[in-house]
């Protein structure tokens, strides 16, 4: 349930970060009466998002034997694709955002334009809701319960937090908040690379090809099933979500894990750390969202 509770709270963070923004522009230029059509992008991206999560559900139990290995395969790396990207971009470009955000609103605001307002916080608000229900989906057909948990905690410490900020007028250093959970998701995704290619040497071997040596335990652990250390016990399961842990391995699944480790870990800390992860910048960045919201 914490790698879980993890993405959503990043991602429904993300989405009020955003959010506020958009509000925060509208009220500084004196344009809050449109704040109305802001709030309706977003109710319609919350109400798109639960039904993108619901087709997909709808997909994986309609599917059978090695397709449904197959589709977790698939999932999990195609999850870890859009992650690894999104952690990045945040990296990368997370202190532009407020400026690319309120270029956008100035051409709509100022042209007045409803349906062009509504438009744009929907999509950036589905967006952030897409990703949830993509790195959520290799998760649910293994833990619904601990899934769907996840998110509902997510969600509300995400708002609670946010409302804090950008009401409440509690200040933090956003760009360090980033910083420090993209390095959870980098293990988080490291973890979620090797159980997609487990499921991709299952369905092979379920069809009938050998993976060969790729597919033989590089090891295995003498940890009974009823043990809490075990993947699927109480704390071998939350070590399994947020660090890949498992009883056994095939050699592809570490030399993968281990891979993505290695290039994506020491890439997310030299990219923050170029573009200051702690500074004024990010600190007035952060006062002048909390002044112009209030």
């Amino acid at each position: 349930m914490i790698g879980q509770f993890l993405l959503a709270f990043r991602e429904v963070f993300e989405a009020a970060l955003i959010t506020a923004i958009i509000l925060a522009y509208l009220k500084r230029t004196k344009k809050s009466a449109f704040s109305r059509y802001a709030w309706y992008g977003v109710y319609l991206a919350s109400a798109a998002s639960l039904v993108s999560g619901a087709s997909i559900w709808f997909v994986y139990g309609s599917l059978a034997g090695p397709a449904k290995s197959l589709f977790e395969g698939v999932a999990a790396l195609f999850a870890v694709s859009v992650l690894s990207y999104m952690i990045y971009w945040m990296a990368a470009k997370g202190k532009e955002i407020r400026m690319e955000v309120e270029k956008r609103l100035e051409t709509i605001a100022t042209r007045g334009a409803t349906i062009a307002l509504t438009s744009f916080s929907f999509i950036i608000v589905f967006r952030e809701g897409l990703e949830t229900v993509l790195f959520l989906t290799p998760f649910l057909p293994k833990d619904v319960v601990g899934t769907l948990a996840g998110v509902l905690l997510g969600t509300a410490a995400s708002v609670a937090l946010g409302y804090t900020i950008f009401v409440v007028g509690m200040r933090i250093n956003i760009r360090k908040f980033f910083y420090f959970t993209s390095i959870l998701l980098v293990l988080l995704a490291a973890g979620l690379t090797g159980d997609g290619v487990h499921e991709l040497i299952e369905y092979s071997e379920g069809v009938g090809i050998e993976p060969g040596w790729l597919g033989q335990h590089a090891y295995v652990l003498d940890i009974p099933k009823d043990s809490p250390l075990h993947d699927t016990g109480v704390i071998g399961s939350i070590l399994a979500v947020m660090f890949g842990y498992t009883v056994s391995a095939e050699w592809a699944r570490v030399i993968v894990h281990l891979a993505y480790l290695a290039i994506a870990l020491p890439l997310v800390i030299s990219v923050y750390k170029n573009n200051g992860v702690v500074g004024k910048e990010d600190e007035d960045v952060d006062a002048s969202i909390n002044r112009s919201y209030k």
